[in-house]
C-alpha cells in the first residue's frame, strides 16, 4: 500500500483533511472481517448470499480490498494504510467463500445499495466483480443495466477490467458499460499470484464490443499488501480487482467537498 499511494501520489499526511471523511463507500465482494484497521467505520452489512446478520468474510477479498479503500493502517503502524482513511465503508456479500457468485445476487446488492444510499451516506460503489460470458458481453445485459441504474441515481461506480487480458475486448461485465469507471492494471507485466493462478499481461483490454474506449485509468495492482480476513493480519494480493481502488480517494474527495 505504501507503494502504491506514492505512485499515484496519494501520500495523506496525519493533518491532512482529504481522507473521505463523511463519504460512504459500498464494497461487493466477499465480505467484510472487522479488522482493527476499520475501527467502527463499518456503517452497515448486508449479505445476499447466506443472510447472516454480523460481518464476516469467509474469503478474505473483501476485506483486502476494504483495507486498501479505507483501512487506517492502525496494526502496522500506518504502513499499510488505505487510501480514504476517513470514509465509512458499506460491506455488501454477494460473493460466496470461493469467490463466485451470481449475477442476480450482484443486482440485489445493487438495489439494496440504491435504497439505502441517503440513509447511510453512500456515495462510491466499488464492484470487483465479473463476468466474462459471450452472452453477457453487451451492453443490454442484467449487469450493466443494474450499474447503469446505480449511476443514474447519482453514485459513482468503480469497476475493475477483470484478469481476462491481454487480447482487445476482454474486459469484462460489467466494467463495459460507457458510464462507469473502469480500471486497469498498470503493473501487470509482472508474474504474480491472481486467486490462485500464476498470470502476467492479465490486465482486462478493450474497446468493448460496442466501441467504447476501456479502461478509462490504470492504477497498481500487483502484490498490494492489505488487511486479512484473520483479526489485525495482513495478506498480498494482486489483480485488477485490488487496482481499482486507487481512484476512489479522488472520487471520494470530490464528492466531500
Amino acid at each position: 500500500m505504501n507503494r502504491a499511494k506514492q505512485l499515484i501520489h496519494c501520500n495523506i499526511g496525519e493533518d491532512s483533511v482529504w481522507t473521505g471523511s463523511g463519504v460512504g463507500v459500498a464494497v461487493l465482494d466477499t465480505g467484510i472481517c472487522p479488522h482493527v484497521d476499520f475501527g467502527q467505520r463499518i456503517a452497515a452489512f448486508y449479505d445476499v448470499v447466506r443472510r447472516r446478520r454480523m460481518p464476516y468474510d469467509d474469503n478474505g477479498h473483501g476485506t483486502h480490498i476494504s483495507g486498501i479503500i479505507g483501512g487506517s493502517g492502525e496494526a502496522s503502524e500506518g504502513m499499510y494504510q488505505g487510501v480514504a482513511p476517513g470514509c465509512h465503508l458499506i460491506s455488501v456479500k454477494v460473493l460466496d467463500s470461493k469467490g463466485g457468485g451470481y449475477a442476480s445476487d450482484v443486482i440485489a446488492g445493487l438495489r439494496w445499495i440504491r435504497e439505502q444510499k441517503d440513509n447511510l451516506g453512500i456515495r462510491v460503489v466499488n464492484i470487483s466483480v465479473g463476468s466474462y460470458s459471450r452472452r453477457n458481453m453487451n451492453e443490454n445485459s442484467a449487469l450493466v443495466r443494474g450499474v447503469d441504474a446505480a449511476w443514474d441515481d447519482g453514485l459513482v461506480v468503480v469497476v475493475a477490467a477483470g484478469n481476462n487480458g491481454p487480447g482487445r475486448m476482454t474486459v469484462t461485465t460489467p466494467g463495459i458499460s460507457r458510464k462507469v469507471i473502469t480500471v486497469g492494471c498498470n503493473d501487470d507485466d509482472k508474474e504474480v499470484n491472481v486467486m490462485g493462478t500464476r498470470m502476467v499481461d492479465y490486465s482486462g483490454r478493450g474497446p468493448t464490443g460496442a466501441c467504447v474506449c476501456k479502461p478509462e485509468i490504470l492504477a497498481p495492482g500487483a502484490a498490494i499488501t492489505s488487511c486479512s480476513n484473520q483479526e489485525g493480519q495482513y495478506s498480498v494480493k494482486s489483480g485488477t480487482p485490488i487496482c481499482i481502488k486507487r481512484y476512489i480517494v479522488k472520487m471520494c474527495l470530490q464528492i466531500a467537498t
